[in-house]
């Protein structure tokens, strides 16, 4: 599959993980796929650290003339019972342990939960956002990304680049699997029939460990 397939069906299975009534945080790029996948029945409240409760797409009939962006400085609006916040009580949400989930994305992750997702030496970068903020104060902490970099495992040992934030990552979904992170290390929960598990292995640093109910991912 291409780039843009591969994304959207990462963000397909990420959805299934999303409860009726849940307060979400998505990060920028491919987490913001997942509302178009909700299953049916589910709905969730999408927040934004920049002082947006309530988030939803940009149509026609909402678009704000006076030009509402989210955190990622995408063009935003409000569902009808949404609303704005100062930074001070947004910040305060996502650090007081309100949000149920939070999705992102990451450059890497290891097999203690930890994850680097903001800089990589030497590189420019316009600042770390409210990660540090939102994978400490989540409830659940659901990683998606791609399983490698050029070929390169992103699923490591131990993360080489700046940590964002340690031991906090609960769930890794990527093409190749559904990982779980638990205290003996990541557990390989479901995997995608294109690749054999010997595969999959090859392209994780870190040692998977096969859960007993292993099954093909769900979709």
């Amino acid at each position: 599959m291409n780039k843009s397939e591969l994304k959207h069906y990462i963000a397909k299975r990420a959805a299934l993980e999303l409860k009726d009534g849940d307060v979400v945080n998505l990060g920028i790029g491919m987490p913001t796929l997942v509302p178009e996948y909700l299953p049916e029945g589910v709905t969730v409240t999408l927040q934004a650290e920049n002082g947006l409760i309530g988030c939803g797409p940009v149509t026609e009939e909402n678009r704000d003339p006076h030009y509402v962006y989210d955190a990622g400085a995408n063009p935003a609006a409000l569902t009808a019972d949404g609303c704005f916040t100062d930074s001070i009580s947004s910040f305060g949400l996502m650090r007081g342990g309100h949000l149920d989930v939070t999705i992102l994305g990451s450059l890497e992750v290891d097999e203690t939960g930890s994850l680097s997702n903001w800089i990589i030496p030497g590189q420019r970068v316009f600042g770390m956002g409210g990660a540090m903020d939102l994978v400490v104060g989540a409830k659940k902490v659901i990683v998606v990304m791609e399983h490698t970099n050029h070929g390169q495992p992103k699923i490591l040992k131990r993360c080489t680049l700046p940590y964002t934030a340690v031991h906090c990552v609960d769930m890794v979904i990527t093409e190749m699997g559904v990982m779980e992170i638990c205290e003996d290390g990541i557990v390989l929960k479901e995997y995608n029939p294109v690749y054999t598990i010997e595969e999959i292995q090859h392209a994780t640093q870190a040692q998977l460990i096969l859960a007993e109910d292993l099954k093909p991912y769900a979709t």
